[in-house]
């Protein structure tokens, strides 16, 4: 699934484009929403959650949708040829000026704009939302500390503790804590992980390249996630990769055994 940063993004491309205009065209290509024509409302504003979407609309009506894995917004002029085929466009948003569709989107859902929170009431702090508080960092932390045997690789991708973390970002945190992602949550400083969860995801939430080095350097920008080919920036060992979960939750995890030892 997309980090909480690329939803961030989509979402504030679909707010720049979209937000304050009045809908010429309003397509929801569903079987369950195909009827509901939106063009005639003015989209009220976009709001993200963690990886889920809401684009709200005057009349108190919200668009739910997620990304998962392979979902996109695409946002461009009228009129340009689509980058994706037809039969994968699942909604159409258009006013004269700009168009944007969702490609293979998911959990499409129309709800109440005040009924949004039935739809992610269950998830944790979301970590790039602007009014976070010491109060939201405290909650996660009390989430992540609440099963201390759990993997923290595993728990940091648990959007109930706190939305927004990936794959990518959970081995980059785990390997900025110096821990193995087997480790067990009780081994870990809780509030560490927490502060940098959400440091690097605020760090990348407008950045076409993630980054969570600071080099500047192609190939250089991660320092564990992807980055078999290479040695460890911090060591020059080797960076190696296993799957970490269970069932459909099995994710691969990327770590240094040098700088994170497995205990």
């Amino acid at each position: 699934m997309p980090e909480g940063d690329t939803v961030f993004q989509a979402g504030h491309r679909l707010r720049q484009a979209l937000a304050g205009h009045t809908l010429t065209r309003g397509e929801l290509r569903h079987p369950r929403l195909s009827t509901i024509d939106l063009a005639g409302r003015t989209v009220q504003g976009v709001r993200t959650v963690g990886k889920h979407i809401f684009v709200q609309f005057s009349g108190d009506v919200s668009l739910h949708n997620h990304l998962r894995m392979d979902g996109s917004w695409h946002v461009h002029r009228p009129g340009t040829r689509w980058r994706a085929p037809g039969h994968q466009v699942r909604v159409i948003l258009a006013h004269p000026s700009a168009e944007a569709i969702g490609v293979r989107l998911h959990d499409m859902e129309l709800v109440a704009t005040d009924k949004e929170s039935r739809l992610v009431g269950h998830l944790g702090p979301d970590l790039l939302d602007p009014s976070w508080t010491d109060e939201d960092a405290e909650r996660a932390q009390r989430a992540l500390a609440a099963d201390p045997a759990r993997e923290i690789g595993v728990a940091l991708l648990d959007q109930r503790v706190m939305a927004g973390v990936g794959n990518v970002y959970k081995a980059e945190v785990c390997f900025l804590l110096g821990v193995s992602p087997w480790t067990p949550v009780s081994g870990v400083d809780t509030a560490r992980a927490v502060e940098l969860s959400r440091d690097l995801l605020r760090r990348n939430a407008m950045n076409p390249r993630r980054n969570t080095t600071g080099s500047t350097m192609r190939g250089r920008e991660l320092w564990v996630y992807e980055q078999t080919r290479r040695g460890c920036l911090k060591c020059g060992g080797r960076i190696r990769v296993a799957d970490q979960g269970a069932g459909l939750d099995v994710r691969k995890t990327w770590y240094c055994p040098v700088c994170q030892p497995r205990t």
